[in-house]
């Protein structure tokens, strides 16, 4: 019993792993006593390491191991950065298939291990394996990461590593791959208008953080409508985990949108929006559009006094829409007793205007200055009336046509050469 208590101590302890590292551009591996038979309880493994952006390229020149169902007594094992593993026995001169042959072998990363295990018997006298392995630049711009393109735009390989640039008009993430647009930051002024992704309809692109705001002044309710098409990625399981569309007032939160039905049509009730959009790094999707109007509360068809107009003529006036008030030719504007020289109103967020309806008063030009050594005959004062100068006997006019003058416009007494001067009475000749 003490003898077989033995024989296991020695075989534990001639079967505990062996590590070495390997961390050279290239070099060279090979069963323990090669070319020589290897020995029995044999566990090696060779750690092979090579700089980053570098892969591990391996391959075998000479290969003879224990052949076995499933290789389960004496093999080669290849395990690679991305938990791959090869196991490889037999003989290449015999093309058992369980041997690596002509093949060359890679990492996923820039890590490699390599493990031998021998059982307890070498009976056939197999002389083990040769294989040299080398560090060998990965073309990050072929290969793509995970599967994905290794850049969103453009990619550009360098030995040891890769950068990537953007199309013009985008930029570069900081994660130093994806391609963005400045998309934060805008704010729209206008009653109404149209606010897209970016790029739309072309896909957006990935890791966009895009924030809109549509302001508009107090007294205006903005109303929102999707546009066909809106294609934002989804989860047929859970609410928009990608990419996610969100609507924000003072009031409440619509949203989160993704998928490919437009939402329905929001009124929001208020006249300040936030639209917030953000997109990972994956997906190929058109993105959305929103078209959005504003209403505000109308203001009373305005009456235009007698004798006046008023301009612009529409048939709704609404919040923040101005009218102008002006009297026909031969009257002015007057507010209560002011005499004004202009009028306008504005429409208010209340419904209601900004002044009363003014009124239109007939020109009056007064009575007219009187001449010396003359007098002036007068009917009526008020627009185009016309008043009539004479000199006493002895007397002629001088500095008018013939002494008339005439109402104007403006409310001064004119002659007909539209001159103010008054006439002088002077002696005959």
């Amino acid at each position: 019993m003490a003898r077989v208590l033995v024989a296991v101590i020695c075989v534990l302890s001639l079967s505990l792993v062996l590590g070495r590292e390997l961390m050279g551009l290239y070099g060279r591996l090979t069963s323990p006593g090669f070319p020589h038979t290897y020995p029995d309880h044999q566990h090696v493994r060779w750690n092979i390491t090579v700089p980053e952006g570098h892969r591990v390229r391996l391959y075998f020149t000479h290969f003879s191991l224990e052949h076995s169902e499933l290789c389960e007594y004496d093999y080669v094992q290849v395990l690679s950065g991305s938990n791959e593993t090869l196991r490889f026995c037999g003989q290449t001169e015999k093309d058992h298939e369980e041997t690596p042959g002509g093949a060359v072998l890679y990492s996923a990363g820039n890590a490699m291990s390599v493990v031998f295990r021998s059982d307890y018997s070498n009976e056939g006298r197999f002389t083990g394996f040769q294989a040299f392995y080398a560090a060998e630049d990965i073309d990050e711009c072929r290969s793509g990461l995970d599967g994905d393109p290794a850049c969103a735009h453009y990619c550009h390989n360098y030995v040891g590593g890769h950068y990537c640039t953007c199309r013009s008009g985008y930029l570069l993430h900081s994660d130093k791959r994806a391609c963005t647009v400045p998309c934060s930051g805008q704010v729209l002024t206008r009653r109404s208008g149209v606010l897209t992704s970016p790029g739309y309809p072309e896909p957006y692109p990935g890791m966009s953080q895009c924030h809109f705001q549509i302001q508009l002044e107090e007294g205006f309710r903005l109303v929102l409508e999707f546009l066909e098409p809106f294609d934002v990625e989804a989860h047929p399981n859970v609410s928009c985990p990608y990419d996610v569309l969100k609507i924000h007032t003072e009031m409440r939160e619509y949203g989160p949108f993704c998928g490919s039905t437009p939402p329905a049509r929001i009124k929001t009730g208020t006249h300040q929006v936030h639209v917030l959009f953000k997109a990972d790094a994956t997906g190929k999707n058109k993105g959305w559009k929103i078209r959005y109007t504003s209403t505000a509360t109308p203001c009373p068809h305005p009456v235009p006094p007698p004798h006046g107009r008023i301009q612009p003529w529409q048939a709704l006036y609404m919040f923040t829409d101005s009218i102008n008030v002006t009297c026909k030719r031969g009257y002015k504007l007057f507010q209560g007793t002011k005499n004004l020289t202009s009028y306008q109103a504005v429409c208010q967020s209340d419904g209601t205007w900004s002044s009363s309806m003014p009124e239109c008063h007939l020109v009056d030009c007064g009575q007219p200055e009187g001449i010396p050594l003359g007098q002036v005959s007068v009917t009526t004062t008020t627009y185009q009336s016309s008043v009539q100068y004479t000199c006493a006997p002895s007397f002629n006019l001088r500095g008018s046509q013939n002494g008339t003058y005439f109402c104007a416009q403006d409310g001064y007494w004119r002659n007909s050469l539209g001159s103010r001067e008054l006439p002088e009475c002077r002696p005959c000749p």
